[in-house]
């Protein structure tokens, strides 16, 4: 082999490693650790979050056929733009980026007259989260109007259905496995439902939302594309907005 050769064949590794190394320096310049969000979902319009969530479901659900995976993809014209909201999408802002996509903060303090019947699901990738989610809604509630705990990590299902069936919720904040059992079971209405928010910025202290893994990523997607919110998506008479944080 020619010496030339040799430099090119020896360079070539080092060449797919810089370009690797770019790749996730690039990543890493969308995360503001300080802040625990990652900031790209303030430039994604409904379109590239239709392809974001694409990718991720690509990624994650290779042992799924093409037909699944389609049955799973979520449309561009689903999904509410909000590259309009341009604060920092940290839990101390949530209230207000509620209040803009929605009719304002009466409404989001509303009391439903259905019990276990919200207006705002908020869907977390873990228990933890949707506990300090809970705490940063709760201007919305009221002695009548709670903030309904629908994740894992505090309550069983059986305590859950009784709260869902003995009190009004304008507001419930949930991971997607235990929304899902919540609804099939009957306990959880979406009758009045005019909103679900993915709690998508966060990021943990692994640089990790809730599409960055397996685990959370793929229940969400299941979540999302039940039935009952696609054929509410869009939909001018009863419309449902999806809506990423």
């Amino acid at each position: 082999m020619s010496s030339s050769k040799k430099r090119s064949a020896e360079a070539a590794p080092e060449a797919k490693k810089k370009k690797r190394k770019t790749k996730f320096q690039q990543d890493d310049e969308t995360l503001d650790m300080e802040l625990g969000v990652n900031t790209l979902f303030n430039r994604l319009d409904n379109q590239l979050l239709a392809d974001h969530l694409a990718q991720k479901l690509s990624r994650f659900g290779g042992d799924l056929s093409s037909i699944e995976l389609s049955d799973l993809t979520v449309s561009a014209n689903s999904i509410h733009d909000t590259t309009s909201w341009q604060e920092s999408r940290t839990l101390d802002h949530l209230p207000s980026f509620l209040e803009r996509f929605s009719e304002g903060e009466e409404s989001l303090k509303r009391t439903p007259k259905k019990k276990g019947s919200p207006h705002t699901l908020i869907v977390a990738g873990a228990g933890l989260r949707a506990a300090d989610i809970v705490r940063a809604v709760r201007k919305f509630s009221s002695k009548d109007n709670s903030v309904a705990k629908l994740f894992a990590k505090h309550m069983k299902v059986d305590e859950q259905v009784a709260f869902l069936k003995n009190r009004k919720s304008g507001i419930g904040v949930g991971t997607p496995a235990r929304l899902i059992e919540l609804i099939e079971n009957g306990a959880l209405s979406l009758d009045n439902l005019q909103r679900l928010v993915v709690d998508a910025s966060h990021v943990d202290q692994k640089k990790r939302g809730v599409m960055d893994m397996k685990d959370t990523m793929m229940p969400l997607a299941r979540f999302l594309a039940r039935q009952e919110f696609n054929d509410r998506y869009g939909d001018e008479k009863k419309p449902l907005a999806l809506l990423f944080y």
